[in-house]
């Protein structure tokens, strides 16, 4: 597609296809920032690119802002949860606003990002860092005190996440202390929070200007298995309330542009629960459902409002109206093995001949013993549906956890 002088120069930090493809169909110019494994693919494809490989961030790391600032690029927008602090340290050099660098220190570390939401009047559930196993212990014993458990009453669990890790990566859910016992030392420090008895969805919120340009509810059916979008009429009945969620969280984080995924607990009574938010894509191809339902490419979307040169009518032009122009329901699941040794992939013929079926990504097993999963692990793919009624989609992702695709 022809680029447009005019419009914002914009650097991807991180490899995504999808990401590109996106960016070569719309009329920003851009330059992929990606580690030098993917110069040849890049060289063969013709897309710009700079090599960088994304340690940790130390003296070196304002050399990559300097090339990106001598080249003329105007922003770098984070496609992972890894390049979300270099984002942040780019930007600060780009844009020229140092406060961006601490904002994605906020954004990165879930103990801090907590602590903001709090002194932002957010609610959150109870949390602390954990250094060593002692301290989970203690956190369990006080988190159960506090709910007034007797002797003999089960307990209450305990939720352990990684820091700066995305969404279910690490996350353990802990019930007994000698469940303590089994997390690696070299899991610590980190994050305990209490645990939230509620119905958990996810926002994915486009911000121009401080304020919101596009709202979409992803609703998970079984959180790390599946979620589709729009959100059920049941869950979309809270939009007014999520909305202002969002509104508060754009103040407390002093959010101008931008993409947000954050996650929330709506409790029994009506109450929303700040969970997490994450300043990069979401995981489960959100991004490919939301296409799939309302016909905009979400990678693009993210472009405009993270360019500084966007007008505020080419981003009202860009976004569909929400649920309205929605057509239907996309949903994802994700696939697990459900026993220890595989030789074959078999998609059961039932999730074929389902109307709502679309597509799948799955690809045969490669070594016959499945790793047994500690944490939420890693799904072994996708599979993609699209119908006309929420209750329908709900029914058929939940009982996708009964089949077996690996036999």
């Amino acid at each position: 597609m022809k680029k447009d002088p005019n419009k914002g120069y914009i650097a991807l930090l991180g490899w995504s296809l999808n990401a590109i493809e996106a960016a070569e169909n719309f009329d920003r110019r851009y330059v992929v920032v990606a580690p030098e494994w993917a110069e040849e693919y890049c060289q063969k494809h013709d897309i710009p690119y700079v090599p960088w490989n994304f340690e940790r961030l130390n003296d070196r790391s304002l050399e990559i802002a300097h090339t990106l600032q001598e080249m003329k690029v105007d922003v770098a927008i984070p496609l992972f949860e890894e390049t979300v602090e270099w984002a942040g340290a780019i930007n600060s050099v780009l844009l020229d606003n140092p406060r961006l660098y601490g904002q994605s220190l906020l954004l990165r570390d879930k103990a801090l990002m907590k602590r903001r939401a709090q002194l932002g009047g957010i609610r959150v559930g109870i949390f602390e860092e954990a250094h060593d196993k002692e301290d989970v212990v203690r956190f369990l014993k006080r988190v159960n005190q506090t709910l007034l458990k007797l002797d003999g009453d089960p307990n209450d669990p305990i939720h352990l996440k990684a820091f700066d890790k995305a969404g279910c990566l690490g996350h353990r859910v802990i019930r007994t202390p000698d469940e303590v016992d089994t997390i690696p030392d070299e899991e610590f420090p980190v994050l305990m929070e209490s645990h939230l008895d509620g119905w958990e969805f996810a926002v994915e919120a486009w911000i121009h200007d401080g304020k919101i340009a596009f709202l979409n509810i992803s609703e998970y059916v079984t959180l790390g298995y599946s979620v589709f979008v729009p959100a059920s009429p049941e869950l979309e009945q809270y939009r007014p309330q999520i909305t202002a969620q969002i509104e508060k969280l754009i103040k407390a984080f002093d959010i101008e542009f931008g993409l947000i995924h954050p996650e929330y607990f709506v409790t029994s009574d009506g109450e929303m629960y700040f969970g997490e938010v994450a300043y990069r894509p979401p995981g489960f191809k959100v991004f490919e459902l939301l296409e799939r339902v309302y016909g905009f490419n979400a990678y693009q979307a993210s472009m405009l409002v993270f360019d500084p040169k966007s007008t505020p009518e080419e981003v009202a032009a860009f976004f569909p109206q929400e649920i309205v122009d929605a057509d239907g329901f996309a949903g994802c699941f994700g696939v697990y093995p459900r026993r220890r040794v595989v030789s074959k992939l078999e998609i059961p013929e039932e999730v074929e001949d389902d109307p709502y079926f679309e597509s799948h990504e799955l690809t045969p097993p490669v070594e016959e013993t499945v790793t047994k999963r500690t944490a939420f692990g890693t799904h072994w793919g996708l599979v993609y549906f699209k119908g006309d009624e929420a209750a329908r989609m709900k029914e058929l992702l939940k009982h996708m956890e009964e089949l077996d695709f690996y036999v």
